[in-house]
């Protein structure tokens, strides 16, 4: 069994992280900044910036909570990898047709004439 990498180990992971997901968050990142910036006061902009970062900050609090009952239900789980890994592969071969063939925009046109209230999402 491999020895844990330490305190370097994490700062790299960490740093490896942040760099994969600057260009996720920093649009989003700049685009609630532009719009605290924007409020009448400094406690209304830093109210959005608090409510920003707890939306980011409780998944990543709940992921860590949820490591050490995760990994115990992979080590029971791990014997029916393989036959999730091929039926994930097939609903994505499907799903794949399913783009070709258009079936996507005609499943599109029949939710939007059967829920019209759909279309003033977004």
């Amino acid at each position: 069994m491999q020895k844990p990498v330490g305190l370097w180990g994490a700062y790299v992971m960490g740093l490896a992280f942040a760099i994969g997901w600057t260009p996720c968050i920093g649009p989003i990142l700049a685009a609630i900044l532009a719009v605290a910036a924007s409020k009448a006061t400094v406690a209304k902009g830093a109210g959005l910036l608090a409510v920003y970062s707890l939306g980011l900050g409780l998944p990543f609090l709940a992921a860590a909570f949820a490591v050490g009952p995760f990994t115990a239900f992979l080590a029971r789980f791990r014997a029916h990898l393989a036959h999730v890994e091929r039926i994930m592969g097939g609903l994505l071969v499907l799903t794949g047709i399913g783009f070709l063939a258009g079936f996507f925009t005609q499943l599109n046109s029949w939710l939007i004439e059967t829920f019209p209230v759909l279309q003033s999402i977004g």
